[in-house]
């Protein structure tokens, strides 16, 4: 069965408009006769989004029960029966009730979609989890509800509903998205122009990301060449010479004239060799580069113009800048130069030459004399064809020259040919100067005999002397080229060391400077299943084939991948292989890891580099589930940490008070004391201080087991301040007169368990009274606040030493109390399980200063909803 699709629109705050879209379009389909139905909406009692509803099927919702209370939840078997085509779900990142029969809503829709039922749904940018922590940068409040990136990646469309921030404060000012009473306090908090902007920003750039990667991905499936300016990208071509700063500066001016222009900078490694390209200049220049917030990147390439236009097309490059060349006048008239080339083929890149102080300096840029190129072949071939004609001329026109003084200059013809062009054009001369020395030099004249044995001698050594310089020279030249493969290769390695080194080695980081420095149509590692058939891979045909005759699907899978055995373990670029054997080039890691890659690749030295690269792929992939394994061996490790202190603490705080309420009631049953009433009533009172210690750690010490468990039972109701801090400061017994309760009578009912809400207040004020000086009050507040005004603040105030601020949070860990060593204030598990208790009921805890010096404890809850059926994130109050 077809998977569904999902479509997705995304706001960047509460009230832009998604759930009136998510409907409209719903509308818009059903109109249009398409089964649709809403799976599940949530209104907010906004009045035109209750209209769009009306006259639509709506699924009924499930009953979930949680701690005696029943509520409302996405019925997924009820849309699978139902089987629409279109089903709307609206909140997409909403936390589920315990007890549902997913953790998340958006697990309940990839079940709708694998069903083959098409999603609608809705996402505020806040919930990306890649974002959570720039959004509570940005807000100050902890996004406790996330949706995976991929799972919005993988919808078929993202549709930004976007607003203007000035407009969106118009809304709430006028009651469209909160009741008037919560818009004021909103529009204050959360909703502050510079929040909405920041988050509009970031919404926009998600989306404009994304846009991005799906037209690379466009152009890698349609092979497409062109450049789209959907904005300007400015690439500047480093050569390693004095003049990439000039350059650099040059392009990032350039860039800077359009608003979010992208600055990079390509260096090509030749695979013959690059002259003058200085790697500490290199490395300046980099530097430089990403002062500017410019990228460096690195390509190897046969041909510099062909590998910068290439790049700059994959990139989507507007503009390309280039310096004058270094090369001097004759040089400049005789071959045209990487600039002229590029600009001449570029197409709709725009090429800057820009000038600069080293531009037609002779001794800025010789040519590479370290291998046989094109252009030097073509150049021995001329001088052979040439030079020997007019030398031959030029003697003759002489007329008395000897014929050893004739072969010398032959033979230096010769030599020259061999320098410029290599063994065969100095061959072909050797002879054509043999044949020319026999007809014009040699008696009898015009004549190819030789009569004169000397003379013959002469000849026949000028030829073997020719060809064995010739052989020579073009040994050296075939060293000095593998030399300067070795030293391209050695510096796309040091690259891929520099990678490493900054951390860069992630498996998508390795894959994708591995596609772009080749410039490759993909890169996927693959690794056996578990159940796969054992033995190293079979290798590649020269086509890309494995020679079984299979072909890759419509879609790019080939339909043998799970009967192969093999999976994807990551991939960059176009189509991925699904197996060995159907890219272009395979390199076996080991007998459980493939590198496939599909592309252009240089050779033997490329070969070697990829190896390189496969190499540190599995490293990464090996690093990866280390870390991973790691990830889930730390709560167990945590575990052990705790029940080591544990055992470090009771071995004091469970023995003292016990062994105070023994020594009390051994002292009451002896038979040989008369102890008077007043001795007995002191003894019961130690005693019984002495159990309740006890009763309170141990409890402490099962509920923060409870919490390290993830097992604490706890029922959210609605709680009244009132009635809790009264008995808070009952409890702490003779302190209580150092207690000033100041909250206001208008306070709303709060979300919370009241025996956990009493307890953790209760660790907070006793915390505070203990370290406030002797006859200074601790001050208990509360006021009404958050992002829209659906969360409750509570301050305990004191004003004792406070914590210094690089130790707040240490405090809140368990068995940490600072400034104690003797674990005769029991075993530190106040704060921490005070945060934890906190946060188990959707709160915060977090200290923060006194104004004139102490601590002061805030704790927010979220208030207790009234108008809807299921409980509400905190995000979304």
């Amino acid at each position: 069965m077809a998977r569904g699709r999902l479509r997705v629109y995304l706001g960047a705050a509460p009230g832009v408009g998604k759930t009136f879209a998510m409907l409209a379009e719903g509308r818009g389909r059903g109109e249009r006769g398409t089964d649709v139905v809403v799976g599940l909406v949530e209104t907010h009692g906004r009045e035109r989004v209750e209209r769009l509803l009306e006259g639509m099927e709506i699924v009924p919702r499930v009953a979930v029960e949680h701690r005696g209370t029943v509520f409302g939840e996405l019925d997924v078997d009820a849309v699978i029966a139902r089987r629409p085509e279109v089903v709307l779900v609206d909140e997409l990142a909403h936390t589920n009730v315990p007890g549902s029969r997913n953790a998340k809503r958006w697990q309940d829709v990839e079940e709708i979609l694998e069903a083959g039922i098409d999603v609608v749904s809705t996402l505020n940018v806040q919930h990306l989890e890649s974002l959570g922590e720039a959004v509570e940068e940005i807000t100050g409040v902890v996004q406790r509800e996330t949706v995976p990136d991929e799972v919005v990646r993988r919808a078929g469309q993202v549709e930004l509903v976007d607003m203007a921030p000035e407009a969106l404060r118009r809304r709430m000012a006028h009651g469209d998205v909160y009741a008037p009473e919560r818009a004021e306090a909103a529009l204050s908090t959360y909703f502050r122009p510079g929040n909405l902007t920041a988050l509009r920003e970031l919404a926009l750039l998600w989306v404009a990301g994304e846009v991005g990667d799906s037209l690379g991905r466009h152009r890698a499936e349609h092979r497409a060449a062109e450049v789209r300016e959907t904005r300007e990208r400015v690439v500047v071509a480093l050569a390693g010479g004095p003049e990439g700063e000039t350059l650099v500066r040059r392009a990032a001016r350039i860039a800077a004239r359009s608003p979010r222009a992208d600055l990079l900078a390509v260096h090509v490694t030749m695979a013959d060799g690059l002259a003058n390209a200085d790697p500490a200049r290199l490395a300046r220049q980099r530097a430089l580069v990403e002062s500017l917030g410019g990228g460096y990147h690195q390509v190897v390439g046969d041909d510099v113009p062909r590998a910068l236009l290439d790049f700059s097309r994959r990139v989507n490059a507007t503009q390309l800048v280039l310096g004058v060349s270094r090369r001097g006048r004759l040089a400049r008239a005789l071959f045209r130069g990487v600039g002229v080339t590029t600009a001449a083929s570029s197409g709709t890149v725009d090429v800057h030459m820009v000038t600069h102080e080293e531009a037609g300096r002779p001794g800025g840029r010789r040519p590479s004399r370290a291998a046989l190129t094109r252009s030097r072949r073509l150049a021995g071939w001329g001088t052979a064809l040439l030079g020997l004609p007019l030398l031959t001329a030029a003697l003759l026109g002489i007329g008395h020259a000897t014929l050893p003084s004739v072969i010398l200059l032959f033979l230096l013809m010769v030599v020259c040919v061999a320098l410029t062009g290599g063994m065969w054009p100095a061959i072909t001369a050797a002879v054509a100067g043999f044949a020319l020395l026999n007809w014009y030099f040699t008696p009898p004249f015009h004549s190819l005999a030789v009569t004169r044995p000397e003379n013959l001698l002469a000849l026949v050594v000028y030829v073997l002397v020719a060809i064995m310089v010739s052989a020579v020279v073009d040994l050296a030249a075939r060293r000095a080229r593998e030399a300067a493969l070795a030293g391209a290769e050695a510096e796309v390695l040091a690259t891929l060391a520099g990678y490493v080194l900054r951390g860069e080695a992630a498996l998508p980081s390795l894959l994708s400077r591995l596609r772009e420095i080749f410039g490759l149509t993909s890169v996927t590692l693959l690794e056996r299943r578990p159940d796969g058939p054992p033995g190293p891979p079979g290798p590649s045909g020269p086509d890309g084939s494995d020679g079984s005759g299979a072909s890759d699907g419509p879609d790019g899978l080939d339909g043998s991948d799970r009967s192969d055995g093999w999976r994807i373990v990551a991939t960059g670029g176009g189509e991925p292989s699904t197996r060995p054997g159907v890219a272009g080039t395979d390199v076996v890691v080991d007998d459980d890891l493939v590198l496939a890659v599909r592309g252009w690749l240089p050779g033997t030295s490329g070969r070697r580099v990829l190896e390189a690269f496969a190499a540190e792929a599995a490293v990464a992939l090996r690093h990866r589930r280390l870390a991973e394994q790691a990830g889930r061996l730390r709560p167990l490790a945590e575990a052990d940490r705790m029940r080591t202190a544990l055992l470090a603490a009771v071995s004091h705080d469970l023995r003292t008070p016990l062994a105070s309420a023994r020594a009390a009631v051994e002292g009451l049953r002896a038979t040989d004391v008369d102890w008077s009433p007043q001795d007995r009533e002191e003894l019961l009172a130690t005693a019984d201080e002495s159990l309740v210690k006890l009763d309170r750690l141990v409890v402490n010490l099962l509920d923060m087991s409870r919490l390290q468990a993830g097992a604490l039972g706890l029922t959210l109701q609605p709680t009244a301040l009132e009635e809790i801090v009264p008995r808070v400061v009952d409890e702490l017994g003779p302190p209580h007169d150092r207690v000033l309760n100041r909250l206001p009578e208008d306070l709303p009912e709060i979300a919370a368990d009241p025996a956990l809400l009493e307890r953790v207040l209760v660790n907070l004020v006793s915390n505070a009274v203990r370290y406030s000086p002797p006859g200074v009050a601790v001050l208990v507040g509360a006021s009404v606040d958050g992002d829209d005004g659906g969360h409750v603040e509570i301050r305990v105030v004191d004003r004792g030493p406070g914590i210094p601020e690089e130790s707040r949070d240490r405090v809140f860990l368990p068995f940490q109390r600072l400034g104690d060593r003797d674990n005769a204030t029991g075993v530190g598990l106040g704060l921490a399980l005070s945060r934890g208790l906190a946060e188990a009921m959707g709160g915060t805890l977090v200290p923060d200063e006194t104004p004139g010096g102490g601590l002061t404890m805030v704790l927010t809850l979220p208030v207790f909803p009234r108008h809807r059926a299921a409980p509400v994130p905190v995000e979304d109050l």
